[in-house]
């Protein structure tokens, strides 16, 4: 027992000097992890890391997390708009040190940012939304884009676009469809449906010059999920939001953004959602429209153009905008079947809308319980670009 009693002690020395390794570790990867997230946060406003925004929040967080670790790197990461950090922390030893078989020191390092998403913008391209506020939507959508998929690079992500008015346009890529505007049942929209041309027919000439029966041809066509940015912001400059109006439907936009993100047909290009990060954002000046509901927007006559959206194309007239009603519950019930795919969905209100509208618009959000952390309100067109950066702040809470 003499004999063997230096060993014991030796080996109990080791098992001590092993565990403080471990611990330390251990709460030195989670301290670079936190630090990795919070850098990725401020990538938008520092994508390059030449600001120092991104260098900053790291080693605030690192420090918060883990006052004895030291950040010995903040750099970008191998993969596409990511920040990679490493830092180091000293064990105390008992008896390793000794016996000079372990180094004094651990390291760490984890790397977060953009890669493996799906993100489809989702767009109300109605009159009301056209002049500045569609233009700053271009633009804050492009710059996401550029976050995204930055210049020269080839990121696991991907991007779509749905412009929509009171329907939705498609190309002949969608499988089972035509192409051309959409009615809520998938059948193709072709103006003013059949049944209701004799009430057309028999307004006074001044209300029917005044109604289009083309109300498609204006309609940006719908973008599938692409990696390639030059198409993607190609796509998203086609919205101007003029043109013959349908009205509003939102429920349409998203059933749309919900098939180009889920990989099965009619669009395909989708990834699994165990893979991927699905992000749907819908972009709306706030209300449903289609004509029924009164406001600026209502026209006393019957049919008018919004009798061209994606209801009355396929000969129902008894959905309205009523609260309640068929199209707000629509909204809903789309926004549930597309959370229901896994998809996380953004919402944007802009301008100035009701309580209902509101309501709407928040429940439709994915945020956490007790939050709005997915909605957001951007009542200035001055807004629109700050909330997509916030958004894409939340877009980069992502360990890689």
């Amino acid at each position: 027992m003499a004999l063997l009693l230096p060993i014991l002690l030796g080996v109990a020395g080791i098992a001590v000097d092993m565990g403080n390794m471990y611990l330390t570790h251990t709460r030195l990867q989670a301290a670079v992890d936190a630090g990795a997230l919070a850098g990725s946060l401020e990538l938008p406003y520092d994508p390059d890391l030449s600001k120092g925004v991104v260098d900053q929040a790291v080693r605030l967080m690192v420090e918060n997390n883990m006052e004895s670790a030291v950040v010995t790197s903040v750099s970008a990461g191998t993969e596409i708009r990511s920040v990679k950090v490493t830092a180091q922390a000293e064990v105390k030893m008992i008896l390793m040190e000794v016996l000079g078989i372990a180094d004094k020191v651990v390291q760490a390092s984890a790397t977060a940012g953009f890669n493996k998403l799906e993100v489809v913008f989702v767009v109300d391209n109605s009159g009301s939304m056209k002049g500045t506020p569609i233009t700053m939507v271009k633009q804050a959508s492009i710059e996401l884009t550029d976050l995204l998929i930055p210049d020269g690079a080839t990121p696991d992500t991907k991007v779509g676009m749905v412009a929509f008015r009171g329907k939705v346009r498609i190309d002949a890529g969608a499988e089972g469809y035509e192409e051309g505007c959409q009615n809520a049942d998938g059948t193709l929209n072709r103006g003013i449906h059949e049944d209701f041309m004799d009430e057309y027919y028999a307004l006074p000439y001044y209300y029917r010059s005044s109604i289009s029966l083309d109300t498609c041809s204006d309609l940006p066509v719908s973008l599938p999920l692409s990696q390639d940015k030059e198409q993607i912001i190609s796509s998203i400059n086609t919205q101007t939001a003029t043109g013959a109006a349908s009205g509003t439907v939102i429920s349409e936009g998203i059933k749309w953004g919900r098939h180009i993100l889920t990989p099965e047909a009619p669009y395909t290009q989708g990834g699994d959602k165990k893979d991927f990060r699905k992000i749907m954002i819908v972009l709306t000046d706030g209300d449903t429209e289609d004509g029924e509901c009164g406001g600026t927007y209502r026209a006393y006559y019957r049919p008018n153009n919004y009798w061209t959206n994606a209801y009355y194309g396929m000969g129902v007239k008894t959905a309205h905008c009523d609260d309640n009603g068929v199209l707000n519950q629509d909204m809903l019930n789309e926004a549930q079947l597309a959370k229901d795919a896994g998809i996380e969905i953004f919402a944007i209100r802009f301008g100035y809308s009701d309580n209902t509208d509101i309501n709407l618009m928040k429940t439709i959000a994915s945020s956490k319980e007790g939050t709005d952390d997915h909605y957001f309100d951007a009542p200035r067109v001055d807004d629109i670009p700050d909330v997509f950066k916030q958004i894409g702040k939340q877009l980069g809470w992502r360990l890689l």
